[in-house]
């Protein structure tokens, strides 16, 4: 069973050209609900899509990988519009492609999970209320591996 599905799994995946990696494509990281409502832009300039691959490729897709479970992304890019709607710092790294906010389902694991596989990232920052993980890495510059706990 679990052979067709990756095989099903597999298809689908050639009909929707915007994976970056096995587990993540570019479109999670576009799709806004706020954008959606208020019949906004939210496409990345090319350089935020860098961002984006760079994100995946050196952080999120490894996480994934090293975790064994699913990572699904609540918040990826946004544009200032966006960013604005939500809240956003208006530094926000967000706004450059270089964070994710991904879902925990309550748990400290994905966490637990990053600080034990010794992959590089800016910021992690966990929102316990909200089950909410914040990731992020640079594109360019130094990475400080910052943990909050909110």
């Amino acid at each position: 069973m679990e052979e067709i599905l990756t095989i099903e799994f597999k298809k689908w995946q050639e009909k929707h050209p915007d994976w970056i990696s096995e587990h993540f494509y570019m479109g999670e990281f576009i799709y806004s609900a706020k954008a959606v409502q208020a019949g906004l832009d939210n496409m990345p300039p090319a350089d935020a899509q860098m961002a984006i691959r760079n994100l995946v490729r050196k952080l999120l897709e490894p996480l994934r990988v090293y975790s064994r479970e699913p990572i699904v992304i609540s918040s990826g890019y946004r544009s200032e519009e966006v960013n604005r709607l939500v809240g956003g710092v208006p530094n926000s790294q967000h706004r450059k492609g270089e964070a994710a906010d991904v879902y925990t389902f309550g748990s400290f694991r994905l966490l637990e999970n990053l600080i034990n596989s010794g992959l590089n990232f800016d910021q992690a920052i966990l929102y316990r209320s909200r089950k909410f993980l914040h990731l992020s890495l640079k594109y360019k510059g130094a990475n400080r591996r910052q943990v909050i706990i909110r």
